[in-house]
């Protein structure tokens, strides 16, 4: 008898199979009509080993390899049209494709998703809520068998780096540092990222060491007493959509700012004229925020850092070979961010310098993981004394660097954040001069106007 695991287990891997051999031939031209693809999902089910049978469940992960929702049993028609005309991927960031979970022999994967936003009914597979989904991708990597699995945003991205009258720029994280071999620096990956048409790329701690001089001043005004407390907001949609859902009291002591993502995709796009702008991230729900009412507009897509990895070698990219160009942009405290407790330690420098005498403290309490923020957060709504007033939570344990969607394991990537952020010249955002540069742009003179000016809490607020 054969053994469907053969045919089915380990496709988290050879989804990135059919995504690069879809990214070779996109980028190369090669994909022009309904009849290409058809060729290619016939030509990947030869490469990895599958049946006739499993043509459907192809064409689906092709499908969301494009950006796009999967259909089922139907063929191909408008899928490439519906890609050059994309302006943005479409909701749920999540779906279910269709064939695998009958294959498989786990009872019950209820556990695996830690929001309680699925149904699972074994005849049929998981059922996704979306109103629930906080497309914390935790469903996508733990399921062998690809029944559950996050669209692709590349291809719209080859579009735009091919048209040459935008200024496409490549945000990354700072989670990044590390996720692609140890003798590839951040000069090596800019370099590389330029070789694919972008036109620079950009630190989002840079944009991080504004919004901790933001915070810091948000942290002053709301605690004034012992019992008072701040909820930061920046980085994680996890943390923050969980605090909004589900505990709207608390929810008004969380900071009205948006995360480094979105500030930094607002800055470039108001200092620059006809700019696109791509995130490069270890997060699935990234790509749920950018698509937030109030939010839509900063970010085009975003690209995790093991969709990069397989582009990379789909496009014959080597960034380890390649000359770097190295360029301090962010803080030690901006590049913290990556990791669990970061964002408490930059903000705290910043406070510590703006009110050096302050009599009340920043006390910060950082948590992890989805159990730990929910544990937090219920005690803070039963009143229990957390002893703290700054409290910093991220979703994936260890904070971005243990992010669904990493190449390298946490402990190291970790350590190799820690490492690059010792490297910066610029001990803490407000040592920063790249960033009242930015601000000069925007009209401020002067670190104490970044709360004043109208222009810049557009920039900096969530609506």
């Amino acid at each position: 008898m054969f053994d469907i695991s053969n045919r089915f287990q380990g496709f988290q891997e050879k989804r990135m199979i059919i995504f690069g051999e879809l990214v070779k031939e996109y980028w190369k031209g090669h994909l022009n009509e309904a009849g290409d693809l058809n060729a290619l999902a016939l030509r990947l089910k030869e490469k990895l080993d599958l049946k006739d049978e499993d043509i459907p469940f192809i064409k689906d992960h092709i499908r969301l390899a494009m950006g796009l929702d999967p259909r089922g049993n139907e063929n191909f028609d408008n899928e490439l049209d519906l890609v050059k005309k994309s302006e943005a991927v479409s909701e749920p960031v999540i779906s279910k494709i269709q064939g695998a979970c009958e294959f498989c022999e786990n009872e019950d994967c209820s556990k695996v998703c830690k929001h309680e936003a699925q149904i699972y009914k074994r005849s049929e597979g998981p059922v996704i809520v979306n109103n629930k989904c906080m497309s914390c991708g935790n469903c996508v990597v733990s399921c062998d068998f690809g029944a559950i699995a996050d669209k692709i945003e590349f291809l719209p991205v080859i579009n735009l780096l091919k048209d040459k009258s935008a200024t496409v720029y490549a945000a990354v994280a700072p989670a990044i540092s590390g996720q692609f071999g140890d003798k590839v620096t951040m000069g090596k990956l800019r370099t590389a990222l330029r070789l694919m048409g972008f036109a620079d790329m950009i630190e989002v701690a840079m944009f991080a060491d504004i919004l901790t001089i933001r915070e810091a001043f948000e942290f002053s005004r709301l605690v004034k007493k012992e019992r008072d407390f701040f909820l930061t907001s920046c980085c994680c949609p996890i943390w923050f959509n969980m605090t909004k859902r589900g505990y709207p009291a608390l929810y008004e002591h969380m900071s009205p700012t948006v995360s480094p993502m979105i500030a930094t995709g607002r800055f470039l796009k108001s200092m620059y004229q006809n700019t696109r702008v791509v995130f490069i991230a270890p997060c699935i729900a990234k790509k749920a925020e950018i698509n937030e009412p109030g939010l839509r507009g900063a970010i085009d897509y975003v690209i995790n850092f093991r969709e990069l990895k397989e582009i990379f070698t789909a496009l014959d990219i080597n960034p380890a070979d390649l000359p770097g160009d190295e360029k301090d942009q962010a803080s030690l405290g901006g590049r913290l961010y990556a990791r669990t407790g970061g964002v408490s330690f930059s903000v705290k420098t910043v406070v510590n310098r703006l009110e050096p005498q302050r009599v009340i403290k920043l006390k910060s309490r950082k948590v992890d993981g989805v159990k730990n923020c929910k544990a937090i957060l219920d005690d803070l709504s039963n009143g229990n004394d957390i002893n703290a007033n700054f409290i910093e939570g991220m979703g994936c344990i260890g904070g971005c660097v243990g992010g669904p969607r990493t190449n390298i394991d946490v402990d190291k990537a970790t350590r190799a954040v820690n490492e690059f952020a010792e490297d910066s010249l610029i001990m803490t955002p407000f040592d920063n001069l790249n960033v009242m540069k930015i601000l000069k742009q925007s009209g401020i003179n002067s670190i104490e106007e970044i709360t004043k000016s109208e222009i810049v809490s557009k920039l900096l607020s969530r609506e």
